[in-house]
């Protein structure tokens, strides 16, 4: 069920918050064989909810979080809670305070029931965590959720809640969002705040949502954006209301459908599904033209020397690999050899990208493209095969999503349509940097017009 429709049952005294959590709960330990979680906070949320009963009842309402179940990836600071990053080295951590963002979602009514899976310290593609379990999709256990954020992901796949926090590196909420047939939104560098996150590449990084619809997601984007002073790359500037209604019709909107590298090595069902999206966009109204975009082959390996040098940077002082699963130490590893001046070039490539972006903004409203070049892959393919031509699974998951971390641009994934053998299709919506009310906005109009 989505915010909208358990905030319904709470307010029509149909449920109780404590009925509520007390349900979730039982859900997870009947059902959750997906290991969605590492860490269950049952005492504390069922204590949230009887507070949050009693707001109810004496008149407060905190607005439409007011009493709804979720989660956190565990990467970000919950007061109390440990908080592992999927890993060994900080299994033990238990932060003095929480993260602004889950601070604001507590403020706002929600109530955490746990800290979720994901890929060990957000660093790939499958979940597969080699210290608290491999995390499997819902929709096909046989596959990967996708990551890191994959247990947030299988969460609300599940249907164990409507939304949960996730974090963005190099797509890693999208790609989740893809393989499991949900909704992520990966908002602007700078909107939402990463204080008491947990880092990967600093410059990379993104906090945002992921949730069963793209109101789901709006909704949780009011709650947790806009400025912070603990965080020096959170920009200061009001966040506008995301909750806008879905409208009837686009007429105005311009969509650009790229010609060159989106559609490029892409399974033929998936390209098929996109298209099929970029037609109901143009049957509500909307103007689709196709575009060529900038080389975004230069900026994913522009991209992949930032975040592979600033993980190094972090881990430089680990010397023990016993420490970390073997696919994340040797990402490490590679990234201790990448030189100050690769980096550097680098980050003077993200400036040039970013002129040509501002510039594409100026002709098109949304750009319009798969997530995901495939669906879900099965755990522990190394490499897939895509129109006849082999590819390493982690950089196909990635292709199509690693350089809109780079530039910083708002971006979500939405389901839209299966394959023939039943498995969700991810369609990406990527606009001009802050825009996401107008993209969540265009997302959920979409989302009714495929339903």
């Amino acid at each position: 069920m989505t915010v909208r429709q358990l905030g319904a049952l709470l307010r029509g005294r149909k449920l109780s918050c404590l009925e509520l959590v007390e349900q979730t709960l039982a859900d997870i330990k009947a059902r959750d064989t997906f290991r969605c979680f590492i860490t269950l906070t049952e005492e504390e949320a069922r204590g949230r909810a009887k507070a949050l009963d009693a707001e109810l009842a004496s008149g407060r309402d905190r607005g439409p979080f007011h009493g709804i179940p979720i989660a956190h990836k565990d990467l970000f600071y919950t007061r109390g809670v440990r908080t592992t990053g999927g890993s060994l080295i900080f299994r033990d951590f238990v932060p003095g305070y929480d993260a602004t963002v889950v601070e604001r979602l507590a403020a706002a009514g929600a109530i955490s029931v746990g800290k979720t899976n994901l890929h060990e310290l957000a660093y790939g593609i499958t979940s597969n965590n080699p210290h608290y379990g491999a995390v499997l999709n819902p929709r096909d256990t046989n596959r990967i959720p996708g990551g890191s954020s994959g247990g947030s992901a299988a969460a609300i796949a599940a249907g164990f809640l409507p939304v949960a926090l996730g974090t963005d590196t190099g797509g890693s909420i999208r790609i989740p969002a893809s393989y499991c047939g949900i909704t992520g939104i990966k908002p602007t560098y700078g909107r939402v705040s990463r204080f008491g996150v947990l880092p990967l590449a600093f410059s990379l990084d993104h906090v945002g949502p992921l949730g069963s619809k793209a109101e789901d997601c709006a909704l949780a984007m009011n709650a947790i954006a806009g400025p912070d002073s603990c965080d020096a790359s959170c920009v200061a500037r009001e966040a506008p209301e995301f909750n806008l209604p879905p409208l009837s019709r686009l007429k105005g909107l311009r969509v650009g459908l790229p010609s060159n590298f989106f559609f490029d090595r892409v399974d033929a069902e998936v390209a098929d599904a996109a298209h099929g999206s970029a037609r109901e966009l143009e049957r509500l109204g909307a103007q689709i033209s196709e575009i060529r975009i900038p080389d975004l082959e230069k900026a994913n390996l522009a991209a992949r020397i930032i975040q592979q040098s600033e993980v190094a940077a972090l881990y430089v002082n680990r010397t023990d690999p016993s420490e970390f699963g073997s696919n994340v130490w040797e990402l490490i590893e590679q990234g201790k050899l990448i030189s100050g001046h690769e980096y550097v070039n680098a980050q003077r490539v993200r400036t040039l990208f970013r002129r040509d972006f501002d510039a594409l903004w100026k002709t098109i409203d949304v750009l319009l493209c798969p997530t995901t070049p495939i669906t879900a892959p099965l755990r522990n393919q190394g490499s897939v095969v895509i129109n006849g031509q082999e590819e390493d699974t982690r950089m196909a998951s990635t292709r199509l999503v690693r350089a809109i971390n780079f530039l910083g641009e708002p971006a979500l994934s939405m389901p839209c349509g299966t394959s023939r053998s039943g498995l969700p299709i991810g369609l990406q919506l990527i606009s001009a940097p802050f825009s996401e009310p107008r993209l969540l906005q265009i997302a959920s109009t979409l989302e009714q017009a495929l339903h």
